[in-house]
């Protein structure tokens, strides 16, 4: 008997034969003209992204993120991509690649997920193509002990662009943190706030991000796909990377973040995706999309450090149930 969820339980994990009314959502691409740029905006594309990506318009893309297969052996509900050996996979890499490249315009950024392990081989990879310009290592917190290892708890994301003449919003991605000992200058806060619930400045993004929730059961932004990013880790690099009614392309989709962000950011966005599954989780996302536009942690444009809006929601709480009666 199937264990039935808990009402707290948000994941979303529904089959196909429960989900084909979003399913048909999806573009078939073999029965669609893909290199028509209006056939495919704002849509999911089902299918191999190797078949795919030779189809699609020329110099569309504005920024590419990309999640591709880590060079581990993982199964992704029936399709397993077995791991190979290094040479392999930097062809395995250097073929997307170099499918991808003639899609994007020359002002484009690049941003590729990957694990300690192929981000060696990504990374060298990368440089022959693009400008590589950081490396950002995020803290995951997820991840299994080991008994004869240490436990790995970071995952890379490169930052690269297609030329020298690229988009970065770094106002858009300031991080609002609580500020523990603030420094005055004539007598006036120095480079941050003074408020009722505490003191905050906005700083400077580094690249290591440890702010970030992996999705859990109770999010409403949860799936069952083994490899889910945040929505919060995605709006970072929209944000820092595009402006509205930009064109973002993810040809690893899985189940739909890249392209729930983009719709919840005002921007416009193309996804492939081959697994029919998680093509429908992501158009299913995507109709929530409309009416819940949140994204943990961002909250009236503002990325907060991690825990610290809490605290000022419990501030405003406490100081509205200590206000003497009128």
């Amino acid at each position: 008997m199937a264990k039935e969820k808990s009402p707290r339980n948000k994941t979303l994990d529904i089959s196909i034969e429960e989900g084909m009314e979003y399913f048909n959502h999806c573009i078939d691409q073999t029965t669609t003209n893909l290199n028509n740029l209006k056939n495919i905006l704002n849509k999911t594309i089902c299918g191999d992204t190797f078949q795919i990506l030779p189809q699609l318009p020329k110099s569309f893309v504005d920024l590419l993120i990309v999640d591709p297969p880590y060079n581990l052996s993982k199964n992704y509900d029936g399709k397993k991509f077995n791991a190979l050996d290094d040479k392999k996979y930097e062809e395995y890499t250097e073929n997307w690649i170099s499918l991808i490249k003639p899609l994007l315009k020359e002002s484009a950024s690049i941003y590729i997920c990957c694990d300690w392990k192929s981000s060696l081989i990504i990374g060298q990879v990368l440089k022959k193509h693009f400008y590589i310009k950081n490396r950002i290592t995020w803290q995951r917190e997820k991840g299994r002990g080991a008994l004869n290892n240490w436990k790995n708890g970071l995952e890379d994301i490169w930052f690269a662009t297609n030329s020298e003449n690229y988009t970065f919003n770094l106002e858009a991605v300031k991080i609002r943190k609580k500020v523990i000992a603030p420094y005055r200058e004539a007598g006036t806060p120095k480079d941050w706030e003074k408020t009722p619930e505490g003191n905050f400045r906005n700083t400077c993004p580094s690249n290591f991000w440890d702010d970030i929730s992996i999705p859990y059961w109770s999010m409403p932004e949860n799936t069952a796909h083994p490899t889910q990013k945040p929505e919060k880790l995605i709006a970072k690099l929209i944000l820092a990377s595009s402006n509205e009614n930009d064109i973002i392309l993810d040809p690893f989709l899985g189940s739909g973040t890249t392209s729930v962000v983009c719709k919840k950011l005002n921007r416009r966005y193309v996804g492939i995706e081959q697994n029919q599954r998680y093509c429908i989780w992501c158009e299913k996302r995507l109709h929530k999309a409309d009416e819940n536009k949140e994204i943990q942690g961002y909250i009236n444009g503002i990325f907060w450090e991690r825990n610290s809006h809490n605290l000022q929601n419990k501030a405003k709480r406490k100081k509205k149930q200590t206000r003497p009666p009128r």
